[in-house]
């Protein structure tokens, strides 16, 4: 049966003493694209978890034309037709795609459904336009490919709803393009969505009605074509936010960082970084644009320490660093800010204090011998927690009950406080809202301006954009060109993110 309205209506949920979830409503009608805005920790991924099966709701009801219904599990909520499209794929990399579809497929025969399933794909891929090869392994496609293959795998299951989280964060700009158009379609069909994500001008361009949650309630709610992207951001803080920000015009200082054909290797040993060269000057900001896994972590664990290069150079102010630890890098002056934060930039476990000095803890400022000084400690966390504005409870809060934006406050914050010589920042705002990403770009503008070299990577382009000097492109690990951000466009970098080089005169 045809989802023809979904209402879910008055639901809370709380973890302990934390109301994730406080009396939220909201409805869907069939073949509706509804957005859902929110900063991080407004409740967003808590309320879609429940709507899918993953929590109970403590209070509250969810209707399906009209009837009641309660989810004890995802199954439960495919079979009422509402499927999930996660934010990082859930597929085997080394299954084919019909592999992976059969996998999740009720109707898939006992033996051989690889061949049902290919069919049955071939034809949903006719359908909406979601072109993709039923026999290609998981690891040859890209993210885009990637993506229609969850897709595809949601409708077969007989998804009449489709939840997305965060569909485009990592996609090129044609790929997300590729992305709407089929989502279009499927609205046209009938089909209801609800489109989760950071970026205003999607949702703007993409959904029909827009929720806006805040610290775990309903904010506002209106019509996409009734809202702009200043109200949008308003009602997901609670304040104003300054779109564009000023990029001084700044003179480029010597050179800090120089690569040179540089090749690293992957966890599968092949090159994942090619023979790549460039350098980044004081006073300036270089952009790394790529699709997730074209070599940008091996190159920035190459930089940092943290991977052995298989050949070229790294020079910090004219030293050598080829292949030394990561602990000689920080020592050096390079700081790091990591693509996976809770990974590699915190211990979770740990108090606020003692993650602010964290690659620092050996320095005289916060050590005597063998002894830690926690009152410099405590003091030098304290300068941070008020400086970058740091929502914590107090300096004993374990940093894994910060929210994503105050964790990545707390990790700029600390691999700045040393005025390092070069600052690496792998998506520094990846997957926060737009306060925290307005806070992040502001900081590091004004750590350029102070005369550091910052090598930004970032799949976002309207981030490179608006930060970089300029932007180096890499695809499958070769750099593909250097182009000054004031000569190039988003389509130009899209197409070279994508592996092609623009037309003569496009670029330069």
């Amino acid at each position: 049966m045809r989802i023809q309205s979904l209402e879910m209506s008055g639901i809370s949920k709380a973890f302990g003493a934390v109301q994730a979830n406080r009396g939220i409503s909201l409805r869907l009608s069939g073949g509706e694209v509804l957005g859902l805005l929110g900063e991080n920790g407004a409740g967003k991924t808590t309320l879609m978890k429940i709507l899918y099966g993953l929590l109970p709701a403590d209070e509250g009801t969810i209707r399906i034309n009209g009837e009641p219904v309660r989810f004890h599990s995802p199954r439960d909520a495919i079979a009422r037709g509402i499927g999930m499209v996660h934010q990082h794929f859930m597929l085997v990399q080394n299954h084919t795609v019909a592999e992976n579809v059969a996998l999740g497929f009720p109707e898939a025969p006992f033996f051989f459904p690889a061949r049902e399933v290919a069919r049955r794909i071939q034809e949903f891929s006719r359908r909406y336009g979601l072109a993709v090869n039923p026999r290609a392994r998981i690891w040859q496609l890209s993210a885009g490919e990637q993506q229609r293959v969850e897709i595809i795998k949601a409708l077969l299951a007989g998804a009449d709803l489709l939840i997305l989280d965060e569909p485009t964060s990592v996609l090129t700009p044609r790929e997300a393009e590729e992305l709407f158009a089929v989502l279009r379609r499927m609205s046209t069909e009938g089909h209801s969505l609800i489109f989760i994500s950071h970026k205003l001008e999607e949702i703007l361009s993409i959904c029909d009605r827009v929720v806006v949650l805040r610290r775990g309630e309903v904010a506002g709610a209106a019509a996409a074509r009734e809202m702009d992207k200043r109200e949008l951001a308003r009602l997901m803080v609670g304040r104003e936010i300054i779109f564009n920000l000023s990029r001084k015009s700044l003179e480029p200082g010597p050179v800090v960082l120089e690569v040179e054909n540089l090749t690293v290797a992957g966890d599968r040993k092949a090159a994942a970084v090619r023979g790549v060269s460039f350098r980044v000057h004081r006073n300036e900001i270089l952009g790394i644009a790529g699709v997730s896994g074209n070599g940008q972590r091996e190159l920035v664990e190459a930089i940092t320490g943290l991977r052995r290069p298989a050949g070229g150079s790294v020079r910090l102010n004219g030293e050598d660093v080829t292949g030394a630890s990561a602990r000689v890098t920080a020592s050096k002056g390079i700081a790091h800010v990591p693509e996976e934060r809770i990974r590699f930039g915190i211990v979770p476990n740990l108090f606020v204090y003692e993650n602010s000095v964290l690659k620092q803890h050996r320095s005289r400022l916060f050590s005597r011998g063998m002894f830690l000084n926690y009152g410099s400690i405590r003091a030098h966390a304290a300068r941070l927690v008020k400086d970058f504005s740091i929502a914590a409870p107090s300096l004993n809060t374990p940093v894994r009950a910060l929210s994503g934006g105050n964790i990545q406050k707390l990790i700029l914050g600390r691999e700045i406080s040393g005025e390092p010589a070069l600052l690496v920042a792998a998506h520094p705002t990846y997957g926060l809202d737009v306060g925290a990403t307005e806070y992040i770009r502001r900081q590091l503008l004004e750590l350029r301006e102070r005369g550091t070299a910052l090598l930004l990577v970032s799949e976002d382009l309207e981030e490179i954009f608006e930060l970089a000097d300029r932007v180096a492109v890499l695809f499958n690990g070769r750099l593909m060109g250097i182009v000054p951000t004031a000569e190039a466009t988003m389509e130009q970098i899209g197409l070279m993110m994508a592996g092609i080089f623009p037309a003569e005169g496009d670029a330069s």
